[in-house]
């Protein structure tokens, strides 16, 4: 892949290629927020898949442990190409019977790194956001979800943190902190309300990567992802699908738009 279609995402260092590959749709298929309905993937159709991501280019692999099966069919496919990818899960939240629960306690997040890094089938994980529940100051400011993250980044568990929020307030605070490397922020063109934390992540050189770029299905890729990619510190945007022919067009137009702005 040409390296001039990639960004460095922030203090990290790690340069993920444009669009990265959200696991989601490989694991789970209720609760969902897409437009249209969708059946798992077989095994072979989920190996198939996630060695195509990894050979057309996509070097970012995000999943979580809310998102069913993902962790597992991900350490079972491509735990032998460990090091071809940035791997990125996240702590807070589970799913089990059609139920989202959070727990940001500080024995939560250790039992959470603890069974990622099993389902993964890895010794290290490059990148764990903080799965928030929407109350984003409360969960930086009142639970010890952070300093857990520190500990275990700390032993090398992990080597990055990152928030996946839902608000202004929670992402500047979470940049304010000085220990969050990354943020993942929902942005598109049809919701530009998280700019400012853009400007703001940017100007502390924490990493951004963009999630529901395509507002769940509802915007083409065409228009959507030079739109997501046009602030100069967005280093990716996370994109879920089943079909690989799609990523790669997506891809595609990630790389125009980053070479040729």
């Amino acid at each position: 892949m040409d390296q001039s279609s990639r960004r460095r995402l922030g203090r990290t260092g790690l340069t993920p290629s444009p669009i990265g590959f959200g696991a989601f749709k490989i694991g789970r298929n209720e609760g969902v927020k897409y437009e249209h309905g969708y059946a798992l993937p077989d095994e072979d159709a989920c190996a198939s898949l996630l060695n195509a991501v990894l050979d057309q280019g996509i070097n970012l692999v995000d999943t979580a442990p809310a998102y069913g099966s993902s962790e597992e069919r991900i350490g079972r496919h491509l735990a032998s190409r460990r090091d071809e990818f940035i791997l990125s899960t996240k702590v807070g939240e589970t799913f089990a019977d059609g139920v989202g629960r959070f727990d940001f306690s500080a024995e939560g997040v250790r039992s959470s790194i603890e069974r990622s890094l099993v389902r993964l089938g890895t010794d290290r994980l490059d990148l764990v956001f903080v799965h928030s529940d929407g109350d984003d100051l409360a969960i930086i400011e009142r639970t010890g979800v952070l300093d857990t993250l520190v500990e275990h980044r700390d032993r090398g568990d992990l080597r990055f943190i990152g928030f996946s929020g839902k608000t202004v307030e929670g992402h500047l605070r979470a940049i304010e902190s000085g220990v969050v490397d990354c943020l993942m922020v929902e942005y598109h063109p049809l919701d530009e309300r998280q700019s400012p934390v853009i400007d703001a992540a940017t100007t502390n050189d924490v990493g951004i990567v963009i999630k529901k770029g395509l507002a769940s299905g509802r915007l083409a890729p065409e228009a959507a992802i030079p739109h997501c990619l046009s602030p100069s510190g967005v280093a990716s945007m996370v994109v879920g699908s089943l079909t690989a022919a799609h990523l790669e067009h997506d891809l595609a137009i990630a790389n125009a738009a980053i070479s040729n702005p």
